[in-house]
């Protein structure tokens, strides 16, 4: 079940996804962190956001839309008072970061240096102006971002990318050949959603990212894809709810999976998974 990303070793393949467990600090208090490979923590930027107006949550069948826009209070706060407390996690600790510049992703990973284990450079944020998606759509712009951020780097780089592209499999090459050590994917998908009372668009950015079982079959196919053209281990996420999701990522060639939407609905889900993937290794049944 352990897993390397650089010359980081987590003690399990399952990953808690960055944007759906804040901070960690209510999921530690319940014990879920206990047997976890590594959490992901939601996305900090260079100054603090407050993110989009409301609403930000829509649900959808089999999925929800979020509009969130990367509300967080910037990295001097994180770095001052929720470090600390995270640090005592029993996990892996992955800082997600987003900027609105080359510049800002640099200064951002120099901020943070060696204080967490891993660096998720977000890349594919469907819903925050300014940040994010530009970035992961170009595969020029994201060897050079990706270049800068490794050189900056103390720890290794995890790049997050989107399916929002036309070929998913360029961008993931242009990220390994910068340096990436890992790849993640994917991020939310760009959809939107009406309002019936008001004939109006849900959301203020009109468009907003869908999560949640209805993408399941679009990330397997983006990890597929991506897994051809890399040899980097890929962290595949998008839409599981068990351990059979799970099982297909690897299939599709991932090296570990990240659990996002599902953990509004059960926060024990990423224990079980792994307790189930568990099983399938002493039973030395595996099917991946």
């Amino acid at each position: 079940m352990k897993i390397k990303i650089g010359n980081v070793e987590l003690q399990n393949q399952v990953i808690l996804a960055s944007g759906t467990v804040g901070f960690g600090l209510e999921l530690n208090a319940m014990g879920v962190l206990d047997n976890i490979g590594a959490i992901s923590l939601k996305t900090i930027t260079l100054e603090p956001r407050e993110g989009n107006p409301q609403p930000r949550i829509w649900k959808t069948p089999s999925g929800i839309l979020n509009s969130i826009g990367l509300e967080n209070p910037g990295v001097d706060v994180f770095l001052e008072s929720a470090l600390p407390l995270v640090k005592k996690f029993p996990t892996k600790l992955i800082a997600n970061i987003g900027g609105k510049s080359i510049e800002e992703y640099v200064t951002l990973t120099q901020k943070i240096g060696d204080k967490v284990d891993l660096i998720e450079v977000n890349l594919s944020c469907p819903n925050a102006k300014g940040a994010g998606l530009a970035f992961g759509t170009n595969p020029d712009v994201v060897g050079e971002l990706v270049s800068r951020v490794k050189a900056a780097a103390k720890v290794p780089i995890i790049v997050k990318l989107t399916s929002n592209v036309t070929d998913p499999a360029a961008i993931a090459k242009a990220a390994e050949n910068s340096g990436a050590d890992a790849i993640s994917a994917i991020n939310t998908v760009l959809a939107m959603d009406f309002d019936l009372k008001t004939g109006k668009p849900v959301f203020a950015n009109k468009v907003a990212g869908l999560s949640g079982a209805a993408i399941l079959p679009i990330a397997l196919r983006v990890v597929w894809q991506m897994a051809k053209s890399v040899k980097i281990p890929i962290i595949g996420m998008g839409g599981i709810t068990c351990a059979d999701d799970a099982r297909k990522f690897f299939m599709a060639g991932a090296k570990a999976v990240s659990i996002g939407t599902q953990n509004f609905v059960n926060p024990w889900i990423g224990a079980e998974i792994a307790e189930e993937l568990e099983k399938d290794i002493t039973k030395n049944q595996l099917r991946f």
